[in-house]
């Protein structure tokens, strides 16, 4: 099993600047893995990973019912929950797999739910982006509002880092290139969508026919600029109950946490990157540190000095054992340029990829 060691920074050399630019090339460049590891993170940290993640399982062990409470077909399922409306690489649907979509525009205005909509976008063309967050009802899931909005702030907070780390290569690097520009799409972008993840436990069939190298997720390049990613939180749901406990009149402030697994039963579970001769190597995030993917509007953005990566998760072949994960797409605005040359716009750029991935 081919495994690869992630480049590693500290926050505290993101904050001070002291990031080489053999560094950024190591993590992103053409050769590399298109991946960075944070590590030292805020404290707070740990807790809410494991909070936002055991929330994760009570989601995805809720009602067909529930689940309409907060699903929105017009915006493509690409805002509220979606289940099975993802392409694997045989084409079919991704039924193995729950989805909780977020617009992050809360981190640049606590007021918004969503993107505004503008004479070039307007909402009945682009609901992926612009219809408003669909958040189930706090008295189904108390405490979950709260606790996501507050581990995307953290995630966006590190990824303005990392952008200004690239920035300050970019500047050196590619004549004319604009100062600070990926800082301030991060930073200022309404766009930035999260995605939590619930990949269910395997069926009993699906285990004993035999391992697909990504039966949870096709191959596929992110189209942002940074994906943040935590580490997977494996949960064996036949021991552990991951039903939402019945609280009665009084709402909890939050869920209890569920028991976490120490490591995945099955070692080949997880994250696999195509290393750039296209063999795929499994590359593990700890527990207490924050992953950044390159994205397709990175790359364009720089032209082609940091590489998009082409990745995809692995099963658990474990009876019982489910995997949450939360990633923070940092995308630009839709009208910001993400091909400086041929003035191509994020909205224009991310409408066809769009339309290839979903069913």
């Amino acid at each position: 099993m081919a495994t690869a060691q992630p480049v590693v920074v500290s926050l505290a050399d993101l904050k001070s600047g002291n990031i080489s630019f053999e560094t950024l090339q190591e993590a992103f460049g053409p050769e590399s893995l298109g991946i960075l590891v944070v590590k030292d993170v805020p404290a707070e940290f740990p807790q809410l990973r494991h909070q936002l993640l055991s929330y994760a399982s009570y989601m995805g062990n809720l009602s067909e019912a529930d689940f309409e409470k907060f699903t929105n077909e017009a915006a493509k399922y690409l805002v509220g929950w979606s289940k099975g409306r993802e392409k694997l690489k045989d084409g079919g649907a991704d039924e193995y797999k729950g989805s909780f979509y977020a617009n992050c525009a809360f981190y640049v205005d606590p007021s918004l739910e969503s993107a505004k909509p503008t004479e070039k976008f307007p909402l009945e063309e682009f609901p992926e982006y612009l219809a408003p967050n669909s958040w189930p009802p706090n008295e189904m899931l108390p405490g979950f509002r709260p606790t996501m909005e507050q581990m995307c702030r953290l995630i966006i907070d590190t990824a303005v880092l990392v952008a200004r780390a690239c920035d300050k290569f970019a500047e050196k690097e590619i004549p004319g290139y604009p100062s600070a520009y990926l800082e301030n799409v991060v930073k200022s972008s309404s766009t930035t969508k999260a995605r939590l993840l619930h990949y269910y436990p395997m069926p009993e069939e699906a285990i004993a026919k035999g391992q697909d190298e990504d039966n949870w997720c096709a191959v596929h390049k992110d189209h942002g600029c940074l994906t943040g990613l935590t580490s997977a939180m494996f949960i064996d749901e036949l021991k552990t109950n991951a039903k939402v406990p019945s609280f009665g009149d009084k709402l909890p402030e939050l869920l209890p946490t569920l028991e976490e697994l120490p490591g995945s039963p099955d070692p080949q579970a997880g994250l696999w990157i195509k290393d750039r001769r296209g063999v795929p190597v499994q590359v593990k995030i700890p527990r207490d540190c924050i992953a950044f993917q390159t994205g397709e509007a990175l790359e364009r953005i720089t032209r082609g000095k940091f590489k998009a990566v082409e990745h995809s998760v692995r099963g658990a072949y474990a009876k019982g054992v489910a995997r949450n994960t939360l990633a923070v797409f940092t995308q630009p605005n839709l009208e910001d340029e993400v091909d400086l040359d041929q003035h191509i716009t994020f909205g224009e750029f991310a409408r066809g990829i769009i339309a290839k991935n979903t069913v």
